[in-house]
């Protein structure tokens, strides 16, 4: 099927351009040649038209003689549907007793890690180590006095470490989940966070994970007792943000997978 087309652009002469096929029309447009208002004809025509006429009647064409294709559309959608369930049922989720591990382990190494930020901060003289530390353990020895949390905010430079270890620790569950969809605890216990999808987590998501985990965590940690309770093992966090804690993939070995715990 060859399209004219009717350039405005001439204003002496035979203004009908052509004949063209339907990829030269195209290439046209994307080069400005062609706008919407365009007038267009290919024999068979009765009339010319603009050129987003005949794109519309293109497409109506298309689907009105290929019926088939919208019904493979559909089937496939389906499909993809059907195994993205397929996969989420098939799913080891992590349990509360081994997500609870590999948080303390994640925060024992953010303790160490802590640790080694205070001491060099002290070293150099901003933070007086001592009296942390005897703050700190003042309030250890009867958290549920009701003076207790006004003595330690009180202590010269708590507030600022609490916002480095604020940092520390957001920094630390972010770029883990972002960059290797797991912590070193959960890598340890070879479990790992995916979203809804089955996908790695983007760095979006990881953060919005990370904030949703805080609230979690102020609600007296009821949102990870919902682990307990949830056929696919959710908390709160992954509920709101969208993602599951699942066991690794078993590896292959010589051809055959090895089984999972």
């Amino acid at each position: 099927m060859k399209w004219f087309f009717i350039d405005e652009s001439i204003t002496d002469g035979e203004r009908r351009q052509g004949p063209y096929s339907i990829e030269e029309i195209r290439e046209f447009e994307k080069q400005g040649k062609i706008t919407s208002e365009t007038l267009v004809w290919h024999s068979g025509m009765e009339n010319w038209i603009p050129w987003k006429e005949a794109v519309e009647k293109l497409e109506k064409d298309y689907f009105e003689t290929n019926p088939e294709q919208e019904e493979i559309l559909e089937n496939t959608i389906k499909a993809l549907e059907q195994i993205i369930e397929t996969n989420k049922q098939n799913k080891a989720f992590a349990g509360f007793f081994v997500r609870a591990l590999a948080f303390i382990t994640d925060n024992l190494i953010l303790g160490f890690v802590g640790g080694i930020v205070l001491f060099i901060l002290a070293q150099a003289g901003i933070y007086d180590l001592d009296a942390i530390q005897q703050a700190v353990g003042n309030y250890l020895q009867d958290p549920m006095a009701q003076d207790a949390i006004n003595k330690l905010s009180e202590t010269p430079g708590i507030g600022s470490l609490l916002t480095i270890w604020s940092i520390i620790q957001a920094f630390y569950f972010i770029v883990f989940h972002a960059v290797f969809s797991a912590t070193p605890g959960k890598m340890f216990l070879h479990i790992h966070v995916e979203t809804a999808e089955g996908n790695k987590l983007s760095w979006s998501s990881s953060i919005v994970r990370y904030l949703c985990s805080i609230l979690s965590q102020f609600i007296y940690g009821f949102g990870y007792l919902i682990v307990l309770f949830d056929p696919r093992r959710r908390a709160l966090h992954d509920w709101i943000a969208r993602t599951f804690v699942v066991y690794d993939a078993p590896k292959r070995k010589s051809g055959t997978e090895e089984t999972s715990n």
